[in-house]
């Protein structure tokens, strides 16, 4: 049950924008082996002058919100850091360099599912 939340300058276009989920969904996909149904994505568009970067007003950058179902190795989740961090470049060309990836494990109790259950309801 991924759930990805990407924050992003604003004035990108539609067309990056749309590279930029579908991007994101591959590397979910690629890095997690996540069913595809399960993977739900947003981007929050941020303002330039509401963002610092190193004490620099308006620098490009990118904060990747990872919810996860708990129980994901180390392993995998470095693969999905490096995923985003290259799906981000891809799409709008902002260097994987300025790509943050926050992960955080949600035990199944915690996260709901369709049906509005939780994942441990589910069988997950």
């Amino acid at each position: 049950m991924p759930i990805l939340t990407i924050k992003i300058p604003s004035g990108h276009s539609q067309e990056q924008k749309a590279a930029l989920l579908k991007g994101l969904t591959d590397a979910v996909l690629k890095s997690l082996n996540a069913p595809l149904p399960s993977i739900r994505i947003s981007i929050d568009e941020v303002p330039a002058q509401n963002t610092m970067v190193a004490g620099v007003l308006g620098q490009p950058n990118a904060l990747v919100h990872a919810a996860l179902i708990a129980g994901r190795t180390e392993q995998l989740k470095a693969a999905l850091i490096a995923e985003i961090a290259q799906a981000v470049e891809r799409s709008i060309g902002l260097s994987a360099e300025h790509t943050r990836v926050l992960i955080q494990d949600y035990p199944t109790t915690d996260m709901g599912v369709a049906g509005g259950i939780s994942a441990k309801a589910a069988g997950r």
